[in-house]
């Protein structure tokens, strides 16, 4: 939480909320070890348990995700995190009762409304991915109204996944890719994976470091599927309503802890981030050990 304000990396955040003496240090601390992701994902899921477990209607849970969003924002744009998505609606979710689709449409455009200034004030960029023609008309008009808003600012990308399903992306992609192949546009051995990456609706986001889920489920639920090949996963049984910056600090310091080969070796991974030293690469060290026996 934030003290109105507060100067930090050399310019003025503005968030409202109060911050605590003891969230500051631990944000420094987090900042310090300059292992921050540059973009973090999360599956927000189990506003409906936790509206279950206190016996109250699911749109209860819906709501108060909303107070998580907010301070996950804030949080994320504090430490110095380049990129955040949520996956806010799935185009699966569309099957939900009417009811509980129609309020969570509310939600949406409400807290586009409601957070927008704000958002706007602390240089956050608004972003989207998704099928967005699935979307009512009021809603997208406010969306692109924020997007528009916020498009020259230079802070915190946030991206809200919107009836989005990774399966969708891909396919649409390969649907753009034949249609410019049959066009002579595009010739198949063009195609690599930087070049299908580049008809994703995510073609201006690096992939994720770290993918949040909160509720304890132990899927990708249709989340960024081509994305996320090499992100780290943390996975914590908070539902997302109780999911709050100490929760995020930890998802955090677990990734400090991971080494992300890609594939590699460990001693590949330190030849390679050691750019200053003239060594050799694992591979050659093993070639030359036995081209001298």
């Amino acid at each position: 939480m934030f003290y109105k304000g507060i100067v930090t990396k050399g310019y003025t955040l503005a968030w409202s909320t109060i911050q605590l003496e003891e969230d500051k240090q631990h944000q420094k601390s987090l900042i310090e070890g300059n292992k921050i992701p540059r973009h973090i994902a999360v599956i927000m899921d189990g506003n409906g348990r936790w509206a279950k477990n206190r016996s109250l209607p699911r749109v209860v849970g819906h709501k108060n995700g909303l107070d998580s969003v907010r301070d996950i924002v804030e949080s994320c744009d504090q430490i110095g995190v380049k990129y955040l998505t949520l996956y806010a609606f799935s185009i699966e979710n569309w099957k939900r009762p009417n009811l509980e689709v129609t309020f969570l449409m509310k939600l949406l455009r409400q807290y586009l409304e409601n957070e927008i200034e704000e958002l706007h004030q602390n240089n956050v960029r608004l972003n989207t991915i998704g099928k967005i023609s699935s979307l009512p008309k009021n809603v997208r008009s406010v969306l692109n109204s924020c997007m528009e808003k916020t498009k020259d600012n230079t802070g915190l990308v946030l991206t809200l996944a919107l009836s989005y399903s990774g399966r969708w992306d891909i396919v649409r992609s390969v649907q753009m890719i034949v249609s410019d192949v049959r066009r002579g546009k595009v010739s198949p051995e063009d195609i690599n994976e930087e070049f299908f990456s580049s008809y994703l609706q995510t073609n201006t986001l690096p992939n994720p470091d770290l993918l949040i889920r909160t509720s304890g489920e132990m899927r990708l639920s249709n989340f960024l599927l081509w994305e996320l090949a090499y992100s780290e996963l943390y996975v914590t049984e908070s539902l997302w309503p109780d999911f709050r910056r100490n929760d995020l600090y930890k998802a955090i310091e677990s990734f400090s802890k991971r080494e992300r080969r890609f594939g590699m070796t460990s001693e590949q991974i330190t030849d390679n981030t050691d750019q200053n030293k003239d060594t050799k690469g694992y591979i050659q060290r093993v070639l030359d050990a036995f081209n001298s026996r």
